[in-house]
């Protein structure tokens, strides 16, 4: 079976992001998916053999709609998703969130992930209106599959690679990860 499969299966087990992703397609979002945790956790639990999922301590939304960028309207659809579906939502219009590091404008969600601090963490998944799953993944899935916690040159930001290995505990929480820098 292929690493896409496999994770689209675990998917597709997981009551509770199933749950979500079926939550967020209700939105009628442009080139959206929920990524970084949602996805990356869900393989390491999977790959440690954890009994129980990590908790999500956030589900990041990501979508791009370049004639509607305001930080409002991001607002507005997180307070919908938690009326549906009590989270900790956190959504994110990929059309301006280039301005926080100062970068050229992203050409969609895909570019805006590819630009995350850790390569495993740049990957995202979308239900589509036939309930396939669609999984974005700027490097490919193999280092997701590699026990590994990868720094992502392309980010340019070495310092947040290493305060959020400390505060994020993933070594720690997944202790056959190895860190690449």
């Amino acid at each position: 079976m292929s690493q896409q499969q496999q994770i689209i299966d675990w998917l597709q087990q997981d009551v509770q992001r199933m749950a979500a992703l079926r939550t967020v397609r209700r939105l009628g979002l442009n080139d959206w998916c929920l990524g970084a945790g949602f996805v990356r956790n869900l393989v390491w639990d999977w790959r440690h053999s954890h009994a129980a999922a990590t908790p999500l301590n956030d589900i990041d939304v990501i979508h791009f709609d370049a004639a509607r960028p305001q930080a409002e309207r991001d607002r507005m659809l997180e307070a919908r998703l938690q009326q549906w579906l009590p989270q900790p939502w956190s959504v994110k219009n990929q059309a301006r969130m280039h301005q926080r590091c100062g970068r050229a404008p992203y050409r969609d969600s895909e570019d805006a992930i590819s630009f995350w601090i850790e390569i495993e963490t740049a990957v995202g998944a979308r239900l589509n209106a036939d309930d396939s799953i669609t999984l974005i993944a700027p490097f490919g899935l193999q280092a997701l599959f590699s026990d590994s916690v990868t720094f992502n040159a392309k980010s340019g930001d070495a310092a947040a690679f290493q305060q959020r290995l400390a505060a994020k505990r993933w070594l720690q929480l997944w202790p056959r990860l190895r860190v690449i820098d």
